[in-house]
């Protein structure tokens, strides 16, 4: 028989340095479910990524136990790594903070295509395009 499913609970939380105090305890604690068990299964499981922001949607069950699944980084985060920016631009259509070549874009978006709700990787580009945009990176065609 199947366990019946409490709560889907969605966070984001650092790469290999999850820790039950930001958010991830006060998620989980009420639905029964041990954030410090969450924490050391999860760092283990992104030890090789420390510090990238992943998003995680956990599954607690009636017996107060979990399961987990890690998603791909945010686009954002990913465009603001490859860039090395600190952050997006306050004011996106006028000022500009940075320029993304068609080949980070790819890469990107070769990155997010699990997650992504695009048919090929052209489409998923486009995507990834438009976040850059909205940040105020420049995308270069």
């Amino acid at each position: 028989m199947a366990k019946k499913i409490k709560v889907v609970v969605k966070l984001q939380a650092p790469g290999g340095q999850a820790t039950p105090a930001k958010g991830i305890g006060p998620a989980l604690g009420p639905h029964g479910a041990s954030a410090a068990e969450f924490c050391k299964q999860f760092n283990d499981k992104t030890k090789d990524q420390p510090g990238m922001i992943l998003p995680v949607v956990i599954t607690v069950y009636q017996d107060r136990s979990f399961t987990f699944v890690i998603k791909t980084p945010p686009a954002a985060i990913l465009i603001m790594k490859e860039l090395g920016l600190t952050k997006g631009s306050a004011v996106p259509h006028k000022d500009k903070v940075g320029k993304i070549t068609k080949a980070q874009l790819k890469k990107i978006a070769e990155i997010k295509m699990p997650d992504v709700n695009a048919n090929d990787l052209e489409a998923a580009m486009k995507i990834v395009a438009g976040s850059a945009r909205s940040m105020g990176v420049e995308v270069e065609i």
